[in-house]
């Protein structure tokens, strides 16, 4: 049997061993609270709600920031606002959530000195400026509010219902396979028919 930490028996494939295989390919390593979120673990308090309208509007544009909308749908039409939020609420553990809520006013804080105004106040470039050097700030300090942020937007995106029809042409139940044909029989799209 290969060896590939992308190999394995396709009867053991679980949602969490295809996340686990797709952060590979993605390079992104995920925290143990979003996989085990997207894995279908219980919530820990479903009723606790941490984060403010402001901190809400903030995190939107920030998920925006990272995938936002081009010919493809983005972070806010896939829903993953409310991903983030569920996530915040329910998943996370208490550390990451007190790292989390304490990166918000630290990014407000970082947007005020760096373009004199509110994150969700500033132009798409001035936020890329600001969300690059909150990146730069997280690289090798473990796990920061960048990096809970960032690693949920991606989950958030890639396992929406909008983006599994309309980006990754996901088809729940696939047609008969038919191995050699051109790509533009099939949409130009080489990974579902």
């Amino acid at each position: 049997m290969n060896s590939s930490p992308l190999s394995g028996p396709v009867d053991s494939l679980t949602r969490r061993e295809a996340l686990r295989r797709a952060s590979l390919l993605l390079g992104v390593a995920f925290t143990p609270s979003i996989l085990a979120a997207v894995a279908g673990a219980a919530p820990a308090d479903v009723t606790k709600q941490v984060l403010g309208e402001p901190e809400r509007a903030l995190v939107a544009a920030v998920a925006e920031r990272l995938l936002p909308r081009t010919d493809t749908p983005g972070a806010i039409d896939a829903g993953v606002p409310a991903f983030i939020e569920r996530m915040v609420n329910a998943y996370l553990t208490d550390r990451e959530r007190r790292i989390f809520v304490g990166g918000v006013p630290e990014l407000e804080a970082l947007s005020q000195s760096r373009a004199g105004a509110s994150f969700v106040r500033l132009r798409p470039e001035q936020q890329d400026t600001v969300l690059g050097a909150l990146a730069e700030a997280a690289v090798g300090r473990g796990t920061t509010f960048y990096s809970l942020v960032r690693e949920a937007t991606i989950v958030g995106y890639f396992t929406s219902e909008l983006v599994g029809k309309t980006v990754l042409h996901y088809d729940p139940v696939p047609g008969r396979f038919d191995a050699c044909i051109p790509i533009s029989e099939v949409g130009n799209v080489n990974w579902t028919r």
